[in-house]
């Protein structure tokens, strides 16, 4: 049985093997190169988890999947969502996000909102099926965003925004 929680210090590398993983995934897509990605530094996970933006999904006490997320214009923005390729089609992510959610609405805020690959069968076609549409109209935040994924050397004209209200 899965159970969603915070995430605690101790499974920052936890946390890391599962980004790392999940990466996998790319592999055998125009963006193979993903799964060669370094996962989300250390600090960074320590903060979101001070923050109350990191959750795990846990089976058997053991994490196989996390969401982190931060405050942006009054939005939870989703800047990380992972579940292990061998827990991978039993919406888990899915009930990530109806987490992420309603803490959203308990603290006040709009909407999820992310950032995905247009083309990739488990980004943007799949957060459709969740009810996320594009926003079409970057906001200033989105478009800092957009600017520091492009100086990570991410493809964003492969990529979109998308928004769910909460």
């Amino acid at each position: 049985m899965i159970q969603i929680r915070p995430a605690r210090p101790v499974e920052i590398g936890r946390v890391r093997d599962i980004e790392r993983m999940s990466a996998t995934r790319f592999l055998g897509t125009d963006l193979a190169s993903i799964a060669d990605d370094e996962p989300t530094d250390a600090d960074t996970l320590a903060r979101r988890i001070a923050e109350g933006g990191l959750l795990v999904a846990e089976e058997a006490g053991v994490p196989v999947a996390f969401v982190m997320f931060r405050e942006v214009e009054s939005c939870a923005y989703v800047e990380q969502i992972d579940v292990l390729p061998s827990h991978a089609g039993r919406a888990i992510g899915a009930g990530l996000l109806d987490v992420v959610s309603a803490l959203a609405r308990d603290r006040g805020f709009l909407a999820l909102t992310l950032s995905t690959f247009r083309e990739v069968p488990f980004n943007a076609p799949y957060y459709r099926r969740l009810g996320f549409v594009e926003v079409s109209d970057l906001t200033p935040a989105m478009a800092d965003i957009r600017r520091e994924h492009e100086a990570r050397g991410l493809d964003e004209t492969a990529r979109l925004f998308m928004r769910r209200d909460v």
